[in-house]
């Protein structure tokens, strides 16, 4: 199974749009629309209703197959246990599309209905991390981490949204607006052995414990592993598979524990026309038109896909495709689905921006039979107080196999600059030379794919967040003014 983090950051989302849904529904799909006649609205509410859920659903099954194990092993755990990851990915690595080489995950899912959960952070010694909480609708309702909490031991009680208690001493509370929780943490990693070991035990040191369990030993209960869960079909085939009643009906149960936003009333409000109710199971017999279990969820997600079209919000320049508006999307739903769809799990454009490019400066597809050269001016490398990097894919978003295992650049690598002081990463299949190997991303013989990661983006000028840093274009080393 391959849960994409950032696919289509990667392949589009230079192009990606916003739009209302009756908008949508009426200029995209007018022809299609008409073939239903006077359901014509009822027809685009249900595909309203499903981009609108699209999140949630989503979250559950990535939730039911990532814990659906008795015991931690590989990428999954058991609802309540932790996901370690210990060591950065290699060009093998085949489970998750578009791996970093910057942090090792430390993941775990949760649910806050009955209980709150305790999560312990050790004192990370200015090391940077970042450990953002989802909530069932994958908003990041809060972050902790060295931008918003310091790097000192910090203890949290993540609650649900109808708890009311009280909290050991010095246990912070963060109020999940629903039961369900994906806690995705990153700690920073050089990758050196010594470095590894460092991180690792800083993961053993991280502590997740039932309110209930604090301050007591506690020892895990086993997984309850349930066979009739598919574990080889990706999330995303898995959701779109289902017909509108299927779809419909575990959205409606689902909402009951992970009750919508009440900026949302007005959206509920129509969605009750198709037997969709926060808090009931959802009216089959609404759906009076029975074509609608078959075409409702592929138009839906066609239009979910189609926003990378025309969405101001996505910026395209230089050949780099990104937005700042992810993490946080309020009444959004068309943005929040589309990110769900191509990159779940993103961050707070505070805490993350991902830059992204399939093109070099004049508009061409990179090819590793080129040799391309990113320069950057003296005192224009990405802007981040946590790191930055750039990371090299082939044309299917995995590692590209090379002769120093490298398959990210960044300041750790002790650039080397120009006289000016600017800085030229070397990005092309063979060695530019011993002497700029230091700053060599080595790229594949055909086709590939970049991305830099901006973790803590500054928040003044320069700013990527704010527009005053942008990207450079990647050139062709025969366009580039030798040194």
């Amino acid at each position: 199974m391959r849960i994409s983090r950032r696919q289509a950051t990667i392949g589009g989302l230079s192009l990606f749009a916003g739009a209302s849904f009756s908008t949508l529904a009426r200029a995209e799909f007018g022809d299609i629309l008409r073939d239903f006649g006077e359901g014509v609205e009822e027809f685009a509410v249900a595909q309203d209703a499903y981009i609108y859920g699209y999140p949630l659903v989503t979250m559950e099954y990535t939730r039911r197959i990532i814990t659906n194990v008795a015991s931690p092993v590989g990428n999954r755990a058991p609802m309540g246990q932790f996901i370690k990851s210990r060591q950065y990915p290699d060009a093998s690595f085949r489970d998750v599309t578009a791996p970093n080489a910057d942090t090792l995950y430390t993941t775990a899912f949760i649910d806050v209905e009955k209980e709150p959960w305790v999560l312990s952070i050790p004192d990370m010694k200015d090391r940077y991390f970042l450990f953002p909480m989802l909530d069932g609708w994958t908003d990041v309702f809060q972050a902790p981490g060295k931008r918003t909490t310091g790097t000192g031991a910090q203890t949290y009680a993540i609650t649900g949204p109808g708890w009311k208690g009280a909290l050991p001493s010095g246990v912070k509370e963060y109020k999940s607006p629903t039961s369900l929780v994906w806690i995705l943490g990153r700690i920073y990693c050089t990758g050196t052995p010594e470095d590894y070991a460092a991180v690792h035990a800083a993961q053993d040191a991280c502590k997740l414990v039932p309110l209930s369990s604090y301050g007591k030993p506690y020892t895990p209960p086993a997984g309850e592993v349930d066979r009739s869960i598919d574990m080889k079909t990706a999330v995303r085939d898995q959701v779109n598979g289902l017909d509108a009643v299927a779809y419909f009906t575990l959205l409606a149960r689902l909402m009951k524990a992970n009750p919508p936003a009440a900026a949302d009333a007005p959206a509920l409000a129509r969605f009750a026309r198709i037997g969709l109710v926060a808090g009931q199971e959802f009216d089959p017999s609404k759906l009076r038109n029975a074509d609608f279990a078959k075409r409702v969820p592929q138009i839906a997600f066609d239009r979910i896909l189609l926003q990378f079209k025309v969405n101001k919000e996505v910026k395209d320049i230089n050949g780099w495709g990104y937005t700042t508006k992810t993490g946080i999307y309020g009444t959004d739903y068309f943005m929040r689905a589309f990110v769900t769809a191509i990159g779940l799990g993103a961050n707070r454009p505070q805490d993350a921006v991902y830059p992204s490019s399939q093109k070099d400066g004049e508009g061409k597809a990179y090819d590793g039979a080129a040799k391309y050269v990113l320069h950057f001016a003296k005192g224009q490398l990405p802007p981040a107080r946590g790191f930055w990097s750039l990371t090299m894919y082939d044309s299917n978003y995995f590692f590209v196999a090379n002769p120093i295992n490298r398959y990210s650049i960044s300041a750790r690598q002790n650039l080397k600059s120009n006289p000016d002081g600017s800085v030229d990463i070397y990005i092309q299949k063979d060695s530019p030379g011993a002497d700029k190997e230091s700053n060599w991303l080595p790229a594949p013989s055909g086709k590939f794919q970049l991305m830099m990661r901006l973790y803590w983006p500054n928040d003044k000028s320069p700013s990527i967040v704010n527009g005053t840093w942008k990207p450079p274009a990647v050139k062709k080393l025969a366009a580039v003014v030798q040194r």
